[in-house]
């Protein structure tokens, strides 16, 4: 190829505003692929994007000051114009944009995968959603659980198993290992999907999303039950203002109780283990242990007596509700353990005593009368996920839960928390979540340089480039019928009008 003619461009990079003469080649022999395309010198691939003003050691500076050290772009701005980089605020966000987009591209990129999983003989599987906004795309992700490698993500408009179908073959082609296992939250699409995508490959059901499921009746229970008896014990206050203002130490002791019965209200619990309403009655149960043993050894005095009826009270008026909720945790807490394998059993082994404790369910079922329901729901649920709980025990490598990939989620929440202070899910998380989560763990992992930002297929990130843009005029046009829906309904008839037309 001849060299045709000269183009000249200017970088701003970390050392300096660089003038680059750029030779453009042309290839002049008729039936070649190339033929009269400008081909332009890779060299210039390794310093900047296409149509862009600023190097890529720039742009991995925004990346890193982001992603590791959760700058905010006032700050990254601040921090280049020290460096003597001429920047705009606005050109920040679009460099890290564009980090975002290269990042995602290069560590998705099938050859990248493959040399990256190239030392395992199979992966594993984890696949949930996160939903960054009410409303708008779910952000599906599938994550290899041996390496921790995030293998796609991507934005989805719904979760059907068709959908989630297509994403599964999407992965397995392009790791090009074998799939030992998949876990996921046992949603019905997610099901059917890897039935129909890896129909041999054994899928293991999340036990913390199926105790959460199938023991929420009697969480319910127990929550209703803590609300009684907290409503029963707010009577304290007034015991606290009996000895405001004094100091002598019977003052002091009738409000280390009061902090004491404060302190055991205040404290919630989680589902599905966690009973708030037992611990709350236990705790209650201390301090009252306490005051009768403070009043066998001399009489306590009119404050703390008060105190030692309310607490009374408030147990004889939910008496009848505690024995059902306890047995209920019962059963929940010996499902978990059994899940648990602490023996290191088979899968067909812990299935057998998991259908016993099923059975005992059943057989003990007059024991928790005001419960049945809660039972008989536990026991539904269970039969829903029992083909896919009892695989863990047989696939090494494979997780009894879906907590890690939960974690991920929650580790990008936290760091998009400290770099932009927003609580909830910015406009930015919703339409590029699928790049910035990709771009984030991956930065966190290994410092990226300018010259492996080089390395990226240009093709690929073009495609995905036009892709978030196509996102980002819907929501723009959501935004805009927000604004002004008369304007916006009258563009569009105006538009549809001239479509109809005669030509």
């Amino acid at each position: 190829m001849r060299i045709r003619y000269e183009n000249r461009r200017t970088l701003v990079t970390l050392s300096g505003t660089q003038r680059l003469r750029l030779k453009i080649r042309r290839c002049e022999a008729e039936g070649c692929a190339r033929f009269r395309k400008p081909y332009r010198p890779e060299a210039e691939g390794a310093l900047a994007l296409p149509q862009h003003e600023f190097g890529l050691d720039v742009m991995a500076l925004v990346g890193a000051l982001r992603h590791r050290e959760h700058r905010s772009v006032p700050e990254i701005h601040a921090i280049l114009r020290d460096r003597g980089v001429p920047i705009a605020a606005r050109s920040v966000t679009n460099l890290l944009d564009r980090y975002d987009e290269v990042v995602s591209t290069r560590l998705g990129d099938p050859q990248h995968l493959r040399r990256q999983l190239g030392g395992q003989d199979r992966i594993v599987l984890a696949l949930d959603g996160l939903q960054p906004d009410v409303g708008h795309e779910v952000l599906w992700v599938l994550r290899d659980c041996l390496s921790g490698t995030v293998l796609l993500a991507r934005s989805l408009l719904s979760g059907t198993a068709e959908d989630l179908t297509v994403l599964l073959r999407e992965v397995v082609d392009a790791v090009g290992v074998p799939v030992a296992g998949v876990i996921s939250d046992g949603q019905h699409s997610i099901r059917k999907a890897v039935a129909t995508a890896l129909p041999e490959v054994p899928h293991q059901l999340c036990h913390f999303h199926f105790l959460r499921e199938a023991a929420l009746p009697i969480f319910e229970a127990d929550r209703h039950a803590k609300k009684e008896l907290k409503k029963a014990v707010r009577g304290v206050r007034p015991i606290e203002r009996a000895v405001e203002g004094r100091s002598d130490a019977e003052a002091n002791v009738v409000r280390g109780y009061a902090s004491a019965v404060r302190s055991a209200i205040t404290d919630d619990g989680r589902a599905p283990l966690d009973a708030a309403g037992l611990r709350l009655k236990e705790r209650l149960e201390m301090v009252a242990g306490s005051l009768e043993r403070v009043r066998s050894k001399g009489g306590p005095s009119r404050p703390l007596a008060r105190l030692a009826l309310l607490i009374g009270r408030a147990f004889a008026r939910t008496a009848a509700l505690w024995p059902a909720v306890r047995q209920g945790f019962v059963f929940v807490h010996a499902a978990a353990r059994l899940l648990a394998d602490p023996a290191g059993e088979t899968g067909a082994q812990v299935r057998r005593r998991f259908d016993g404790l099923l059975a005992a369910m059943q057989r003990h079922r007059w024991r928790v009368v005001d419960l049945g329901a809660a039972l008989d729901h536990f026991r539904k649920v269970a039969r829903s996920y029992r083909p896919g709980l009892f695989h863990a025990p047989d696939v090494a490598g494979l997780p009894r839960t879906n907590n890690a990939l939960e974690q991920l989620f929650g580790s990008q929440r936290y760091h998009e928390r400290r770099a932009t202070g927003r609580k909830t899910a910015s406009p930015g998380a919703v339409l590029r979540g699928s790049v910035r989560l990709v771009a984030g763990i991956g930065t966190r992992a290994r410092i990226l340089s300018g010259r492996d930002l080089g390395r990226v297929d240009r093709a690929r990130w073009q495609d995905l480039r036009r892709s978030l843009d196509d996102r980002r005029q819907a929501r723009v046009a959501r935004t805009r019928f927000r604004r002004d829906p008369d304007a916006y309904l009258t563009a569009l008839e105006r538009q549809a009008q001239q479509q109809t037309l005669p030509s």
